[in-house]
């Protein structure tokens, strides 16, 4: 599967033409091809500012948007590598906060798929080092790095020595590269997952995480054990409690902080986790009273956002429509959570290799109807796959104009790139 990018820039449509038509490699290749890349072009991830590299099945792109927060209320130029985008190819790269202009990412992506004419690089390989590119011409303070898939093989992980690593909550997705067969990694699913993101460990690099089943913790202090890397985890050597606010602690002492802005009692978890990785590193300082603003200011879009007036909430006017990317029985999880007690309206539009009840699973017999779309351009689950109770709705619109006048909420997930459908029509792009 490829991640499809459009733009209205020509120039850029040109560069991402080009992008779809790379060949995804099937099965792992390793990050031979991007460290020729980037040698080619100079080596650009080794003129980096201090980065904070990033991994997890569920929360690292929030752990990303606390650290960056955190350190622009210090005051400092922060760039930013994320994925997928919602809606823009742009909102991959942030240059100092703000996304890569057109012109510079036409440009930069003709140079990288110029430079990679022979070589079987994959389209997020060819972001990463477009990325990496623009971050080492551009001076900033510091670069927070999401990695895209699993870590150890992930095209992030050619840097070298980052300020502080994370590994944000541990969850089984993306089975068929993290959990394929493969002499000497661990048997057990949650364990063998915690293998594939401490692959990111870096001799010297403090690698900071969260609690973890045994297996999952095992696995991680043994790799960082093996790889020369301080280990930082939560209950150990740093902690939090989460009630009207963010206690948090480790050896440097104790902080109180605000809750986030962001919806869901996960969120301040992965605040948690970004102060844990500023605290444990001494590359970037930021001041308590930064990392509390920090909190208040970010923003990740369709992470349990609750979408504003537009075009696509009019046609279900007098009610709260909510909006989520995931996709995964841990993401389940947390939005069961966030609507513990209340019913709702569940629309669903779910890839095809996804667990079509990771979502609806949780949250049962609060769901007042549940109606199943279909992702364009990607294969997705019809409604018999959710439960004889699901019903077809032709497109998100036809979804909303079908509810009851009965003033429930409606929760719109399933797919990151149904999301980024949803922003589009509802004209709340992200910037």
């Amino acid at each position: 599967m490829r991640d499809f990018a459009t733009s209205d820039h020509p120039q850029v449509q040109a560069q991402l033409d080009r992008l779809a038509a790379l060949s995804l490699p099937q099965g792992r290749i390793g990050i031979e091809a991007i460290g020729v890349l980037l040698a080619r072009l100079g080596d650009p991830h080794r003129h980096l500012p201090p980065t904070f590299h990033v991994a997890g099945t569920n929360g690292k792109g929030s752990v990303c948007a606390f650290l960056r927060a955190m350190m622009e209320a210090e005051g400092l130029a922060v760039h930013a590598t994320t994925s997928p985008h919602l809606v823009r190819y742009n909102e991959r790269i942030r240059i100092s906060g703000k996304l890569i202009e057109d012109g510079e990412l036409a440009a930069l992506l003709k140079e990288v798929l110029d430079t990679a004419n022979d070589l079987p690089i994959s389209f997020f390989e060819a972001t990463i080092a477009a990325s990496f590119l623009a971050f080492a011409r551009h001076p900033a303070d510091a670069c927070v790095i999401e990695v895209g898939l699993g870590g150890r093989f992930d095209a992030t992980n050619v840097l070298e020595k980052p300020a502080a690593s994370g590994i944000a909550t541990l969850g089984i997705d993306h089975e068929a590269f993290l959990l394929a067969p493969e002499a000497g990694t661990p048997e057990l699913p949650l364990a063998r997952i915690a293998f594939e993101k401490a692959g990111i460990m870096k001799q010297g690099t403090p690698v900071v995480t969260m609690a973890y089943p045994p297996e999952a913790e095992q696995e991680l202090e043994r790799a960082a054990a093996a790889a020369g890397a301080p280990l930082q985890m939560r209950g150990k050597d740093w902690d939090a409690s989460i009630s009207a606010q963010i206690d948090y602690r480790d050896s440097l002492g104790a902080l109180t902080l605000p809750l986030p802005a962001l919806p869901g009692t996960h969120q301040a978890d992965n605040a948690a986790l970004a102060i844990a990785m500023l605290r444990h590193q001494d590359r970037v300082t930021v001041s308590p009273e930064a990392m509390a603003q920090g909190i208040r200011d970010a923003r990740w879009p369709a992470r349990l956002q609750l979408l504003g007036d537009g075009p696509l909430t009019a046609l279900a006017p007098g009610r709260d429509i909510w909006l989520d990317g995931g996709h995964n029985p841990d993401a389940g999880a947390a939005i069961a959570r966030h609507f513990a007690g209340q019913r709702l309206h569940l629309v669903l539009g779910m890839l095809a290799n996804k667990n079509p009840r990771a979502i609806a699973g949780k949250l049962e017999d609060r769901i007042a109807s549940l109606q199943a779309v279909t992702l364009p351009s990607h294969e997705s689950h019809e409604a018999r796959a959710y439960g004889q109770d699901a019903n077809p709705a032709q497109d998100i619109s036809s979804a909303l104009t079908a509810l009851p006048d009965d003033g429930l909420p409606v929760l719109i997930a399933g797919s990151l790139y149904l999301a980024g459908e949803v922003l589009q029509l509802n004209a709340e792009q992200p910037d």
